[in-house]
């Protein structure tokens, strides 16, 4: 019995096991790669969902990061309104503002425009209420009340006020600009403001955030955001007066009422002052970088002025103008002398036209530029060692640089005209070189008296073609060509005899005296 009684339930049990695995044998060839494909499925469904979470991340954190920069910059940006005198816009003249040309085409003809009715009109009291008429952005740069802003904002203001983020309101006075640049510094009467901070805008990259902080059409505290562009643009404003300075370009929208207010980093940091757009919706906007700004800023706010050292000289980098680069000899970067003002410091010293200058002090320069931010800060009075590159060969020329004169007169200081020794074999009268446009003469008692020169070496230029090189570089009646190639020449034959073996068509250097002011231009010929 026990045995029989045993196998029914053995038997069962065991049939009930051979049975169940009969019976999923087959379900499971079914399952198993039905749940690896849903299993693999979810795996990537999750994976996907994972990988767009932390793009989201990513871009919440870009965006908290915009949030932050504006929130920390914006108590250190404020509003300047001004007003002026009522006869200043009759007085205007839009068009000799070297900002003018960087208004939209619509704003130029408006200007013109309210500029002819203002003038047409009966002219108003000279006593009134104030009108704010002008609005821009500024920068406090120190707790007591200093703030930056631009010279074209400010310049002409009968009152100026500034408003903060908070609403505070405050009356304000100029406490300077400088001339050569268009920064300028108000001030007012307030303590525990809220400096910006300043970045190193030599150590700006190119393709890094750059976010501008304004009043753009009176729209109190936008905030913009692009890139920057570009560094150490130049030449954007040709007003001679206002070359001091180079620009960080962007593309963060910047408009007018922008002017004066700051272009950050991500940290918040300012690494420019946004001034000039180049139309609007063009994405092309220009700041002054913070370095140059804030030293100007601190000299208006120690002087109330800027005092610059000055060289007497006009220069250009090689990199800026191709011409002197294919000319010049044993060098590849510096600064070419194109001009030396005879009543400046660089007259005095060793420096000629043609030279090109490699370092300042030992610390390299490769743009216009770089050799005026070395000269500034090296001071009044003080003696700089220029490196200099002339004609193949390295020196070094000492030089004093005197305060910038505040209206230059030009006085002639070379040696007084000598009578020409006469020579029974004078070569020809006069020559027309190639086809440059200029014709030369000897030096002779009536030229001397007739231009007025004050040296008997070279060949004086007596007449000047229509159209011609000679014409478009500058070179004038009565201009005396001194060295050729920086060959000394000293009448026509010598001059002849350096066109002959010089290379027209990669460009001639003519050195020369212009009412005893020395120049240096290239010329090419024009049938080359």
């Amino acid at each position: 019995m026990r045995v029989t009684g045993n196998l029914p339930y053995n038997r069962n049990v065991a049939f009930a096991s051979v049975t169940s695995a009969a019976y999923h044998r087959p379900m499971k060839r079914l399952y198993t790669p039905l749940l690896a494909v849903l299993f693999a499925a979810q795996l990537l469904t999750f994976s996907a969902r994972a990988a767009d979470s932390a793009a989201l991340v990513l871009a919440r954190q870009l965006n908290q990061a915009f949030v932050e920069v504006a929130e920390k910059v914006a108590p250190s940006v404020v509003v300047i309104s001004v007003a002026h005198q009522p006869d200043f816009a009759r007085n205007q003249q839009p068009q000799q503002n070297p900002l003018f040309e960087f208004l939209p085409k619509q704003f130029r003809d408006q200007m013109e425009e309210e500029m002819k009715k203002k003038k047409a009109a009966p002219a108003p009291p000279q006593r009134r209420t104030p009108v704010f008429d002008g609005q821009g952005s500024g920068i406090v740069v120190r707790e007591d009340g200093y703030i930056l802003t631009n010279r074209h904002v400010v310049e002409g203001a009968d009152k100026i006020k500034v408003s903060f983020v908070d609403g505070k309101e405050y009356d304000a006075e100029l406490r300077g600009i400088d001339t050569q640049s268009d920064i300028a510094v108000i001030k007012i009467k307030a303590t525990g403001l809220k400096p910006a901070k300043f970045a190193d805008s030599d150590k700006v990259r190119v393709g890094e955030f750059a976010i501008a902080v304004g009043t753009p059409f009176r729209l109190d505290y936008s905030v913009t955001i692009g890139h920057v562009s570009a560094k150490g643009r130049n030449r954007i404003i040709q007003d001679p007066a206002m070359q001091d300075q180079d620009f960080v370009q962007t593309d963060a929208p910047i408009n007018p009422g922008n002017s004066g207010g700051p272009l950050v980093n991500i940290e918040g940091e300012v690494i420019g002052i946004n001034t000039l757009i180049r139309g609007l919706g063009t994405g092309i906007g220009f700041a002054i970088p913070s370095n140059f700004a804030k030293d100007i800023g601190l000299r208006i706010i120690a002087d109330g002025k800027v005092i610059r050292p000055w060289l007497g000289v006009a220069i250009q980098g090689l990199s800026e103008n191709p011409e002197y680069r294919n000319l010049v000899r044993g060098v590849t970067d510096g600064v070419v002398v194109k001009e030396i003002d005879p009543s400046g410091p660089a007259a005095k010293a060793e420096l000629k036209p043609f030279d090109v200058i490699t370092a300042v002090d030992g610390k390299p320069v490769s743009s216009s530029q770089q050799l005026r931010n070395q000269v500034r800060a090296k001071g009044i009075g003080n003696d700089v060692m220029l490196d200099i590159n002339r004609n193949g060969k390295n020196l070094k020329v000492k030089i004093k640089p005197e305060a910038w004169p505040e209206g230059p007169e030009v006085a002639n200081k070379t040696t007084p005209p000598q009578p020409p020794k006469k020579n029974g074999s004078q070569p020809p009268a006069s020559v027309a070189p190639k086809n440059f446009g200029v014709t030369v003469e000897n030096i002779t008692p009536a030229l001397t008296e007739k231009y007025k020169l004050k040296t008997t070496t070279g060949v004086v230029v007596t007449a000047i073609a229509a159209k011609s090189p000679a014409e478009a570089r500058g070179i004038k009646l009565g201009d005396l060509i001194t060295e050729v190639d920086q060959k000394k020449i000293a009448n026509v034959t010598e001059f002849n005899a350096a066109l002959a073996g010089a290379n027209a068509k990669k460009g001639i250097a003519l050195s020369f005296l212009q009412k005893g002011e020395a120049k240096l231009e290239v010329l090419r010929d024009a049938g080359e």
